[in-house]
C-alpha cells in the first residue's frame, strides 16, 4: 500500500512546491533604500544657514515652464502643420531657441531629476522611473505573460523586488539640493504649480524640498478634470495599454490636487488651474525676487481638454490626436497668460524665462509619431531625447537666435544660478552648464564635449555628432548613428566604424564608472519596432 501511495505523495509535494514557487512574495529587503545620513545633515546644515541676496541690484526672476510629454516636432515653430503654437513660438522669436537640446533621461521622473538638482541623475540612484507597484510573486509574472496582451510594454522577469515601504521611498534623495532649495537659501520666494514627480513621502514633497508655495499633484499623472466635467471632452484610447491604469487613479492618492500638501478640490480644468496658481504668485510676489516652477502635466495622458478648444479641431477625425492637438493648444495658451502676465506686470527685463519638455512626445499613444525623428518617448532615439528648448531674457539674451549646439535640461539649474549670481554649491558635481556666455557670443566651443544616458541595461553618447546606443553586456544591437548626416537615425554605421565604437564605449564606461547602483529596478521592458528590427528597452 505504502509503495502506492509513494508516486501519489511526490505528485503532491511537487504540486505544493510549484504553488510555493509562484506564490511566494518576491518582496525583498535587496531593494531596502538607505541615504548618506552625514551627507544629508550636512545638506540640511547648508541650506538652512541662508544667505543674503548676492548682488546689490536686484537680481532676475527666474520663470520655468515645463510641458510634459511634448514632443520636437510637437510645435509649429518646428514644422508641425497640425497645431498652431504662436506663444511657445514667441519664446523663441524674442530669444533662444535651442535646435539640439536634449533631456537626461526619455521618461519623467528621472528626466526631472536631473532638470531639477543640474547632475546626472544617475549620480544619486534615481536611473529608473518611480513604481507604484511591482509584482507581488511569479504567478502574476506567468498571468502577465501568458494571458495579457500589454504590447508594447512587457513586465520584466523578476526574483526579487522592493518591498512596499521601500516603494513609497522612491524619489529624490534628501542628499541632493533642488533648485528651489538653493535659490530659497539665498533670499527667493519659490513656487511650483504642477506636477513634481520625484516622490510623496513628506521628507520628498515640494513644500519640504525649497518650495515655499506647492500646488498640483505628486504622481505622473491625473485627472485634467473629474471624469464627466460638463464642457470637458473625455477621450479613452483603447490603443494605448496604459490608458486603463491612467484613468483608474481618478484624483485618488498621489494623483489628487494638493496646496502645500493638503488635498483641494477642483472641477476647472487642470492647465487653466496651474496657470491661474502661477499668475497669482506672481502678482504676490512681483516687488521681490521669485522663482517660479510650472510643469504643466499637458498633453500627458488621460486625453481630456475643454469642449471649446477641441472643437478648433473639427477636421481631424481621429479623437485621440484631436484632443491631442487641442490639448497642446492649451498648453500654448496657457504659456502666453503668463507669459503676457510677466509683461503686464513691468517685469520682461527682470525675468529669464525657460521653456522645455521633460522627454519626447508618447508615441506609443498614437496621438503623435514625432516625426521626422525616430521613436518617442522611453525609447533612446532622437525622438524619446531629444525636445523642446527655448529661453528669453529682454534685453540680455538676443532675440531670434537659432543656437545649434547641444544643450542639457541640466543647464537650466547652472544658468538661472549664474544668471541671479547664486554660487553653485560647493563638494559637489554639477553636470549642467551656464548657457549665458554662449547665447552672448562670448563663447565659441560647444557647452558639452558629450552627453550620456542609462537606465537598466542601455546605455547611450553623443559626442562630435556620433551617438552610440548599445547594451551594457553585449554587443547585439548595437547602433551608431552620426547625427550631423543622419539626424533621422535611419542609417546605422555600427559596421563600418568598429573602433568608434569601442571608443564610445569605453567613454561610456568611464563616465558612469563611480555612479551607485540604482535605488530601485526597472519593472517593465518597452518594445519598440522599426524597419523589420526589434529593441527592448529598460524603463
Amino acid at each position: 500500500m505504502k509503495y502506492r501511495l509513494w508516486p501519489r505523495g511526490l505528485y503532491v509535494l511537487g504540486t505544493l512546491a510549484g504553488l510555493g514557487y509562484l506564490l511566494w512574495p518576491l518582496g525583498s529587503a535587496q531593494f531596502a533604500i538607505h541615504y548618506d545620513q552625514q551627507e544629508a545633515a550636512r545638506t540640511r546644515a547648508f541650506l538652512a544657514e541662508r544667505q543674503p541676496l548676492p548682488q546689490a541690484s536686484r537680481p532676475p526672476n527666474i520663470v520655468i515652464l515645463m510641458a510634459d510629454d511634448l514632443g520636437f516636432s510637437d510645435i509649429s515653430l518646428h514644422g508641425n502643420k497640425q497645431v498652431h503654437t504662436p506663444h511657445i513660438d514667441a519664446l523663441a522669436a524674442q530669444g533662444v531657441n535651442c535646435r539640439q537640446a536634449y533631456a537626461t533621461a526619455p521618461v519623467c521622473a528621472p528626466s526631472r531629476a536631473g532638470f531639477i538638482t543640474g547632475r546626472y541623475q544617475h549620480r544619486f540612484g534615481f536611473e529608473n522611473q518611480m513604481q507604484q507597484r511591482y509584482l507581488r510573486n511569479r504567478l502574476e509574472y506567468y498571468g502577465y505573460r501568458l494571458f495579457v496582451n500589454s504590447y508594447p510594454w512587457h513586465i520584466r522577469k523578476m526574483d526579487a523586488v522592493p518591498r512596499q515601504q521601500d516603494i513609497r521611498r522612491q524619489g529624490l534623495p534628501p542628499t541632493e539640493i533642488t533648485l528651489g532649495e538653493l535659490f530659497q537659501k539665498y533670499g527667493y520666494r519659490t513656487a511650483i504649480t504642477g506636477k513634481w514627480h520625484l516622490g510623496s513621502a513628506p521628507y520628498q514633497q515640494p513644500h519640504h524640498r525649497g518650495f515655499d508655495y506647492h500646488y498640483g499633484f505628486y504622481s505622473s499623472h491625473t485627472l485634467y478634470a473629474p471624469e464627466g466635467t460638463a464642457g470637458i471632452i473625455d477621450t479613452h484610447n483603447p490603443r494605448d495599454w496604459t490608458d486603463q491604469h491612467i484613468w483608474a487613479g481618478q484624483r485618488q492618492g498621489d494623483h489628487a490636487i494638493v496646496r502645500n500638501g493638503q488635498q483641494v478640490q477642483e472641477t476647472d480644468y487642470l492647465t487653466s488651474c496651474i496657470t491661474r496658481e502661477a499668475i497669482a504668485f506672481m502678482r504676490q510676489q512681483q516687488h521681490a525676487p521669485f522663482l517660479l516652477y510650472v510643469p504643466f502635466s499637458t498633453p500627458h495622458t488621460p486625453f481630456q481638454v475643454p469642449a471649446d478648444l477641441y472643437e478648433r479641431f473639427a477636421h481631424i477625425s481621429d479623437p485621440v490626436k484631436r484632443t491631442y492637438y487641442a490639448m497642446i493648444t492649451s498648453l500654448d495658451e496657457a504659456v502666453g497668460a503668463i507669459h503676457g502676465e510677466i509683461v503686464n506686470l513691468g517685469l520682461e527685463e527682470h525675468t529669464l524665462i525657460f521653456f522645455l519638455s521633460d522627454n519626447g512626445g508618447a508615441a506609443y499613444t498614437f496621438a503623435t509619431d514625432n516625426a521626422p525623428l525616430k521613436g518617442g518617448k522611453i525609447t533612446p532615439f532622437e525622438g524619446g531625447l531629444r525636445v523642446p528648448f527655448m529661453a528669453k531674457w529682454k534685453d540680455v539674451l538676443p532675440a531670434q537666435l537659432e543656437y545649434p549646439s547641444m544643450v542639457s535640461a541640466m543647464d537650466v539649474f547652472v544658468t538661472a544660478c549664474a544668471a541671479a549670481g547664486i554660487p553653485l554649491p560647493p563638494g559637489r558635481e554639477y553636470d549642467g552648464v551656464n548657457l549665458l556666455p554662449y547665447w552672448l557670443g562670448e563663447r565659441q566651443e560647444a557647452p558639452h564635449a558629450a552627453l550620456f544616458w542609462k537606465a537598466g541595461a542601455d546605455r547611450i553618447v553623443i559626442k562630435d555628432g556620433w551617438k552610440l546606443l548599445f547594451k551594457e553586456h553585449s554587443d547585439e544591437q548595437s547602433l551608431l548613428y552620426y547625427l550631423k548626416e543622419d539626424p533621422y537615425e535611419q542609417r546605422s554605421l555600427t559596421q563600418a566604424f568598429p573602433q568608434r565604437v569601442q571608443a564610445l564605449r569605453q567613454l561610456h564606461f568611464q563616465w558612469s564608472a563611480d555612479f551607485p547602483a540604482p535605488l530601485w529596478p526597472p519593472l517593465v521592458q518597452f518594445e519598440f519596432r522599426q524597419g523589420g528590427q526589434r529593441f527592448l528597452f529598460d524603463i
